[in-house]
């Protein structure tokens, strides 16, 4: 238990000084979403481009790892609207519950975490889950969320308004020019990759620092039985729905993935939601259901991900 604990520890450690430093004084909230901004700007999608540009094209465009993620993420969403119905829940608080459920911290945590248990695939893993959570997920949640706001055709409008932003979407465009990169097999001058290298390194470590001053001053009064179900969706069934999928889609006659990259495909989907999660949210008067959701995922995922690592190591 000592090595997984080796593994979680700093990860955790890392998130505790952000809340620490932010409760100090040290840091205000306002400096979190600046380094927060440096990191989904710069940080992330110099790691992006540097992860897509140096490889093969067709380890990174992996079809089985891409539809797995993705039929997992879909299984989540049906499951949990499905379950706010039989709940009785108003659609709009049904639908930000379930993007709570199927939407990982994939850039934030999953990228370090992996780059501790499964480097060589980390880059590779974080790639692939932008690809799905930015072009499929996030875009298919807003739209129904708009839909429940009873907007009637308006989901149409946020949906070409979604793609448009992600046209412009640091993360997305470092993607966009990384396959571009990959496919031409260019290759790029020293100094401006040691330039790429050098911002990318900043990502873990300034990443998880950011979540923990984000988590500091979240509200959570009277929130446990709205909570619950997200947390248990989101840590649980979210990568189990993965991993079926994973062992399902080379029954269907699709290649089946290496070892490392179905664990990886799980450890992603294990991860608590992103860290934009509350203020999506807030966009639909959910804000506060949103941050106490994320802080008692964050602190509870502590717990299912070292038993995740213990359980497969």
């Amino acid at each position: 238990m000592s090595d997984i604990l080796g593994i979680t520890g700093p990860i955790y450690l890392a998130i505790a000084l952000g809340y620490v430093c932010t409760r100090l004084g040290w840091f205000s909230k306002a400096d979190m979403r600046v380094l927060g901004q440096f990191v989904v700007k710069v940080a992330l999608p110099a790691l992006l481009f540097n992860a897509v540009a140096s490889r093969n094209l067709a380890e990174i465009l992996n079809t089985t790892y891409l539809l797995a993620y993705t039929l997992g993420s879909l299984l989540v969403i049906a499951l949990g609207l499905w379950w706010g119905k039989r709940q009785q829940l108003p659609f709009i608080d049904n639908v930000m519950a379930v993007m709570g459920m199927s939407c990982s911290n994939s850039g934030y945590m999953g990228y370090p975490i992996l780059l501790l248990t499964l480097a060589p695939v980390a880059a590779v893993s974080l790639a692939l889950n932008m690809m799905v959570e930015n072009l499929v997920v996030i875009p298919l949640l807003l739209v129904l969320a708009e839909r429940g706001l009873g907007h009637g055709g308006h989901g149409r409008e946020v949906l070409v308004r979604t793609v448009r932003q992600l046209a412009k979407n640091p993360l997305i465009v470092a993607l966009a020019a990384g396959l571009l990169v990959a496919l031409m097999r260019w290759e790029l001058p020293a100094p401006l990759l040691r330039s790429v290298n050098l911002f990318a390194a900043a990502s873990a470590g300034l990443s998880l620092f950011v979540i923990g001053g984000t988590l500091f001053g979240l509200p959570l009064q009277g929130m446990g039985r709205r909570i619950a179900p997200i947390v248990v969706g989101k840590l649980l069934v979210f990568p189990a729905a993965v991993a079926l999928a994973t062992l399902a889609l080379p029954l269907l006659g699709l290649p089946p993935l290496e070892p490392s990259l179905q664990l990886a495909a799980v450890m992603m989907a294990a991860m608590p939601m992103m860290g934009i999660y509350p203020i999506l949210a807030q966009s639909y008067g959910k804000q506060e259901l949103g941050a106490a959701a994320l802080l008692v995922t964050t602190v509870v995922s502590f717990f299912t991900l070292s038993a995740l690592l213990w359980l497969t190591r």
